[in-house]
């Protein structure tokens, strides 16, 4: 059975997940992920969810917010052997609808040029290619995306 919860980043399993994602964007990067490692430390954060396959934590995701009106997604992983199951949809649906009972109205995230995976898997979900932001703007392996979240 599967099941989402909502937690924070002091959970355990969230950390453990996050290194394994770590892990992964280090072999997909190389030395340029240390460029953007220091804009994925997520401490204190409140607004982390959890999938759990059985007992195992198998995916996660966090937001925090980006301004008034938008969140930005962070963080999210699925551990290889459970990905195209469909888990990546139900995480981030629930990010996005726990992001409007906060009372966010759009969404902006980062991804990266070596994962077509997740463009492809944003895009099906209604995620455009925005003009990179913030701390991404130059940066070439940076993919910036947008949604207006529908209340």
């Amino acid at each position: 059975m599967f099941k989402i919860i909502r937690t924070t980043s002091d959970n355990i399993d969230f950390q453990e997940l996050i290194e394994i994602l770590d892990d992964d964007l280090t072999m997909r990067y190389g030395i340029a992920q240390a460029q953007n490692d220091v804009y994925n430390k997520i401490e204190s954060l409140d607004t982390v969810v959890i999938g759990y396959l059985e007992s195992n934590p198998i995916a996660c995701g966090c937001f925090k917010s980006y301004n008034n009106t938008t969140t930005e997604i962070k963080r999210m992983f699925v551990k290889s052997e459970n990905r195209g199951s469909g888990i990546a949809a139900m995480v981030l649906q629930e990010l996005e609808n726990w992001a409007i009972e906060k009372k966010f109205s759009e969404v902006v995230l980062e991804t990266g040029s070596e994962q077509p995976e997740a463009i492809k898997f944003y895009t099906k979900r209604g995620y455009f290619k925005i003009d990179n932001y913030g701390q991404y703007i130059g940066n070439l392996n940076s993919v910036c995306m947008y949604k207006k979240l529908i209340r």
